[in-house]
């Protein structure tokens, strides 16, 4: 066996124990078994302890693509660890799918909220117009919350309370406090002010919603022009982020081989490590900033 032998087999190893692994954590861990089954159904048996084919290894990243974006990034892992030869691309795509699954959430969250706040506008409108055409508050809330609030799923349960005490003649103020917990729904304790205050002082309540729609729309302009406004430092804090997958590209079209240096040698995997805990304070940076300019 010449002297290069082990030095070729070693990343063709490390490639088939990360394929073993990326199998393990696509399967699901301690519920493994079934769940492979239930993935990989129609496939064929695997034999105990036996090498996962790449096929079967590809339609389990494809089922698990589908089910949730995130798995995307141990797909790419696992692409980078088969061109490469090596085990850290995996790993590294095994980590990104947790941090991936919570920017998705945060993200979904804010999504949510955004389309929340924009209900308790137009239902502070809807409520004013039911209103002005001669409706009593509770079925002019009630007839307004049929109309903004309830989505595809149905009114939650600070709804529904909301719109028990609108139609029986509850405790509609309360309701309003109750349901303004909700993230992106903190005008709504501004309708209960606006409705605690034409009970008890016989002011307008139309005219108190008029304003308070009015106040809720400055503040949503307000938050839609600082976002403008930051959406340039967000592209560039991403486009300063992907200039090293660019160098490894034109490194890689000059014939200079850089993955091969970065994985399998000791300078490039310290460059590597370097590089990578250098992008990710600059990336944690900028987003410290993006939130003080929010803030």
């Amino acid at each position: 066996m010449s002297a290069g032998a082990p030095l070729v087999s070693a990343p063709v190893f490390a490639a088939a124990l990360c394929t073993g692994v990326a199998a393990w954590l696509l399967a699901g861990g301690d519920q493994g078994p079934r769940r492979a089954r239930l993935l990989l159904a129609g496939a064929g048996p695997v034999a105990p302890g036996g090498p996962v084919p790449w096929e079967r290894l590809a339609a389990a990243v494809r089922v698990r693509a589908a089910r949730g974006p995130e798995w995307g990034a141990l797909a790419a892992g696992l692409v980078l660890a088969v061109l490469g030869g090596s085990v850290i691309p995996l790993v590294v795509g095994a980590v990104a799918v947790p941090l991936v699954r919570r920017l998705l959430r945060v993200r979904r969250r804010a999504r949510a909220r955004e389309a929340r706040a924009a209900e308790v506008v137009a239902l502070c409108g809807a409520v004013v117009g039911e209103l002005r055409s001669g409706a009593q508050p509770g079925q002019a809330l009630t007839a307004a919350m049929r109309r903004t609030v309830a989505g595809p799923g149905g009114p939650g349960a600070a709804e529904t309370g909301l719109l028990a005490a609108a139609a029986f003649g509850g405790d509609v103020a309360g309701a309003l406090r109750l349901a303004a917990r909700e993230p992106g729904a903190e005008g709504l304790a501004g309708m209960a002010a606006c409705w605690r205050v034409s009970l008890d002082g016989g002011a307008g309540l139309a005219a108190g919603l008029e304003r308070l729609e009015g106040a809720l729309r400055a503040e949503r302009d307000r938050e839609e022009s600082l976002r403008a406004q930051l959406a340039g430092a967000r592209s560039t804090a991403v486009v300063l982020a992907l200039l090293p997958m660019v160098g490894l590209l034109m490194g890689t079209a000059m014939g200079a081989d850089p993955v091969r240096v970065l994985l399998h040698t000791p300078l490039g995997l310290g460059c590597l490590a370097v590089g990578g805990v250098l992008e990710a304070l600059g990336l944690l940076w900028c987003r410290r900033l993006m939130r003080a300019g929010e803030g």
